[in-house]
């Protein structure tokens, strides 16, 4: 939009040649390429536009192609080029516009306030500040309560967004204009404005299934205390507002009203009271109400019900405290023996006037109740003569409240007589300090608890160090002896060790001594104890040829009798057994039929094919030696 000769840039050429030798260094500039756009100056090479209102939105880049040559651009003359790039800067010319007058958009009933509802868009031929834009939404239209418009980051779009819940039974749709304009206007082209364009925007409501609607947004209900069960105490009422409308069913969340001191009508919403109810107790209660539609069960609501329990006057005025009042054995008529007070706890009990008085028909006649009228009452003494010490006095009270109806409590008060220092304190009191005017204090008798407390945590500890002690000393006689491994090194002396073990028992079972002669072995793996010597068999000793009974009933000597060697310790037996033919065999030179030389080998023979051979190598006589 610049004017025409607007100065674009300044092109120089340099010539080598000599500037004072004639035309030879004289440079004229002229366009080549770029006309009629731009032109430029002969003698200077300063480009200037040559066309009014060129348009960036129609073309926005330009090549100029401009030609310097010398000898002041006669023919004859050198040229050399350049090529100038152009680009056209944008200024804000162009209004936005909407592609379409009229946009369509719809939301569900149930969006909640802040959804999108559409996004719009008007166009900008401009670029960058000059292309940003603003929405609004005019008034006038039904639209600008219930909807808003905003630009997004980038300054092009408009976003509708929900201002509020709509309501589908209520309203079906809405129809507002929406206006874009410029954010940055250029005073030059004002002229070409207005900057700004409008649409109409019509958004249609779509209906859902809602939960039901309660008439409040709370209820606070009051009932009076101690009414029969089936008290009303009110009435929640919700609404479908769907078209067709359901039938909505109530109900009582349970963990809000857990002792069930409620119930609640299903059908029309009336709550109840289920048992009777204490406002003294509890003044209030708090509870949760589910409407929920009869048609579609996920459809529900809740409501916040408070109860307020109203006061009757149910309960009889009472003293503030437990008083224990006392009376000096030498008081004097008139003197003050205890100021109590009078409560109600009813709601107005303690704002309201509590009498305190003697009853009319039975009364202490050594005390005066005077009345303080503020709900308090003196208890005065009227008689020089009193009980001795010990003893006491029946003071009943009659306590009115003023309440409708009036209710009255009865209290009886025991003043007891005790004995009492110059100063009014008590001394002494009750019939046991008659015959004990002196005692112990209360921290002369902690004391005393104290160190003997003291004295029986010693000796306990004692005891239990001296246990100790001696449990230490002692083994665990339970303890396992495979645990104890001992080592021997000693190597046995094979065939010749004669010393190592005695074979004499077992080489003739007659010779060896009845189990309870034989010498006992104690076995060195565990603690030797106390034990009962094992009691003698009363079978009769295996004959010698019976070699099996005789081991098993050694066998079963050894295992009964804790006295001797583990049970897994190797016994090694080297008896053979007598009754065989075969004789020994424990070396080649012996023989159970005599010597070789005298008897021969010929017994051999019956034994069988591997002993006949043996007989004839041993049994063969000698030959006469070879001559």
């Amino acid at each position: 939009m610049s004017n025409v000769g607007t100065s674009v840039i300044q092109v120089t050429a340099h010539d080598a040649d000599d500037p004072t030798y004639g035309n030879s260094a004289k440079l004229v500039y002229t366009v080549l390429e770029g006309l009629p756009f731009f032109s430029v100056d002969p003698q200077t090479g300063v480009i200037r536009t040559a066309t009014p209102n060129m348009d960036r939105e129609t073309q926005q880049e330009f090549l100029v192609v401009v030609q310097a040559k010398d000898m002041g651009g006669h023919t004859g003359g050198l040229s050399g080029s350049t090529t100038v790039t152009v680009t056209l800067s944008d200024v804000n010319d162009n209004p936005p516009r909407f592609p379409q007058s009229s946009y369509q958009f719809s939301v569900v009933e149930t969006a909640p306030p802040g959804s999108a509802v559409g996004r719009l868009r008007a166009h900008d031929p401009d670029e960058g500040e000059n292309a940003l834009l603003a929405y609004s939404i005019l008034e006038g239209g039904d639209g600008a309560e219930a909807f808003a418009i905003h630009t997004d980051m980038l300054g092009q779009d408009g976003i509708i967004t929900l201002k509020k819940p709509l309501d589908f039974e209520s309203r079906h749709s809405y129809t507002f204009r929406v206006e874009a304009t410029n954010t940055q206007i250029d005073p030059q082209y004002i002229r070409k404005g207005p900057f700004k364009d409008v649409a109409t925007v019509r958004v249609t409501v779509e209906d859902a299934d809602e939960p039901p609607v309660f008439s409040r947004p709370e209820y606070h209900l009051a009932v009076y205390e101690n009414g029969p069960p089936g008290t009303p105490v009110g009435k929640v009422t919700a609404v479908d507002l769907d078209t067709p409308s359901s039938v909505i069913r109530y109900s009582i969340l349970q963990h809000t009203d857990p002792e069930r001191y409620f119930s609640i009508n299903p059908q029309d919403g009336a709550i109840l009271t289920s048992v009777p109810l204490d406002r003294e107790v509890f003044a209030w209660h708090n509870m949760t109400v589910l409407a929920t539609e009869l048609d579609s069960p996920t459809q529900d609501s809740q409501i916040h019900v408070a109860v307020q329990i109203l006061d009757v006057n149910d309960n009889s005025p009472q003293l503030e405290q437990s008083y224990e009042p006392f009376a000096c054995d030498n008081a004097i008529p008139g003197q003050l023996v205890q100021l109590i007070r009078a409560v109600d706890r009813d709601e107005d009990g303690n704002t309201s006037r509590i009498i305190i008085r003697s009853p009319s028909t039975i009364r202490e006649p050594n005390v005066t109740v005077r009345d303080n009228k503020d709900n308090s009452a003196s208890l005065l003494l009227r008689a020089t003569r009193l009980p001795p010490q010990g003893g006491f006095l029946l003071v009943p009270l009659e306590l009115v409240d003023g309440g409708s109806p009036t209710r009255t409590g009865s209290p009886t008060l025991t003043v007891s007589i005790c004995r009492c220092r110059r100063d009014g304190a008590m001394q002494t009191c009750g019939p046991e300090a008659l015959g004990s005017p002196a005692g112990l204090s209360t921290g002369a008798l902690l004391a005393i608890l104290a160190c003997v407390g003291t004295l029986l945590a010693l000796v306990l500890l004692f005891v239990a160090l001296r246990r100790q002690k001696q449990a230490a000393l002692l083994p665990f006689e339970e303890e396992d002896v495979r645990e104890n491994i001992i080592t021997y090194d000693d190597e046995g002396g094979g065939e010749e060790d004669t010393e190592a073990f005695d074979m004499a028992a077992l080489q003739n079972p007659d010779a060896a001594p009845p189990p309870s002669q034989q010498r006992r072995l104690l076995r060195r793996d565990v603690l030797p104890r106390p034990h009962f010597p094992p009691s003698l068999s009363t079978r009769v000793p295996p004959q010698p040829h019976d070699v099996a009974s005789f081991l098993t009933a050694r066998l079963s000597e050894v295992d009964a009798d804790p006295s001797v060697p583990p049970y897994d310790s190797i016994q090694v037996y080297g008896y053979e057994g007598q009754g065989s033919s075969a004789g020994s065999l424990s070396s080649p030179g012996s023989s159970c039929a005599g010597d070789s030389d005298a008897g021969g080998y010929e017994y051999l023979e019956e034994w069988g094919p591997l002993f006949r051979t043996l007989a004839e190598l041993y049994g063969a006589p000698e030959g006469p030696p070879p001559t």
